[in-house]
């Protein structure tokens, strides 16, 4: 299994340049369906025409977050941590893009590994704990790497030994209401998520009733994580009541800012860290 690994990582690192990247960023998830960088929205004027707005704004505010949090970053790797659904890769994605670093997801690469097309396979053919003890390889594999943006499994927090491998790097909790979970999982179906798929029922009440028992079961392993960024702070910041109208870009922006203030708060026993971390705080003050 640990060939495997190995040889998915040197693939997807070796292939994985900027035309590549900019691809990747038009798949995976999204909160408002549209492109995650900088999508143009539509606003109605008074005269009742629809002008385009928001993308050349939204797109510098994420490039100069990016560039004010990879001095700080010095190369450490960045792990997105969340439950199913949060849009981990999608913003995981953006991230990556921004600061140059290369993406990975894990579930991705614990499927190559194993040599088999979905999570929901490996759990149907094999078990949940095989699935646990392949992902554990998979993030020590990558906790030696540097300058890479990783989303994880929702699972990943659940075992201690996982973290020691997050902790070598910046881990970001993505904390999405339950509710705005189970509308987004029910719309878009339960077979690629082995923990949620279930033979009948309403779809909606289904996934937020196991939702909420995955939630409980692992809300406190969730708060481990280095950063929380909640959405709903963030559409309550931005005068919205529903955080489907954000989008992956604004959220990746918020990570940039806790990962900021995060590592700015946690700089320590550096003397000549904290004193350029200092000063360039300060520069970026007085722009």
């Amino acid at each position: 299994m640990e060939a495997g690994v190995g040889l998915a990582l040197q693939s997807r690192a070796a292939g994985f340049g900027s035309a590549r990247r900019r691809s990747a960023l038009y798949g995976g998830e999204g909160w408002g369906g549209s492109k995650p960088v900088a999508p143009l929205r539509a606003k109605k004027s008074s005269g009742g025409h629809e002008t385009l707005y928001n993308s050349v704004d939204e797109a510098l505010l994420l490039k100069r977050k990016s560039e004010e949090v990879l001095f700080y970053l010095n190369g450490r790797c960045i792990y997105l941590v969340g439950m199913m659904g949060s849009g981990k890769s999608t913003v995981g994605k953006i991230m990556s893009e921004v600061l140059g670093y290369s993406f990975f997801d894990s579930d991705k690469l614990v499927e190559q590994a194993v040599g088999m097309p979905s999570v929901a396979q490996i759990f149907k053919v094999h078990s949940e704990a095989f699935f646990r003890d392949n992902e554990s390889s998979v993030l020590g594999d990558l906790s030696s790497m540097r300058r890479l943006v990783v989303a994880t499994g929702g699972g990943a927090v659940i075992r201690p030994v996982n973290w020691k491998y997050m902790k070598k790097g910046l881990s970001v909790w993505l904390d999405v209401p339950l509710d705005a979970l189970a509308r987004r999982i029910a719309k878009v179906g339960t077979a690629s998520r082995p923990l949620l798929d279930q033979p009948s029922g309403d779809p909606y009440t289904m996934a937020f009733s196991k939702l909420s028992m995955l939630a409980e079961q692992r809300g406190d392993a969730y708060a481990n994580a280095d950063v929380r960024v909640s959405l709903e702070e963030i559409a309550s910041k931005q005068g919205h009541d529903d955080v489907s109208k954000l989008t992956p870009t604004d959220i990746a922006i918020e990570s940039f800012h806790k990962i900021e203030n995060f590592v700015i708060e946690h700089t320590v026993n550096d003397p000549v860290g904290d004193s350029q971390a200092g000063s360039h705080a300060e520069r970026i003050q007085t722009l």
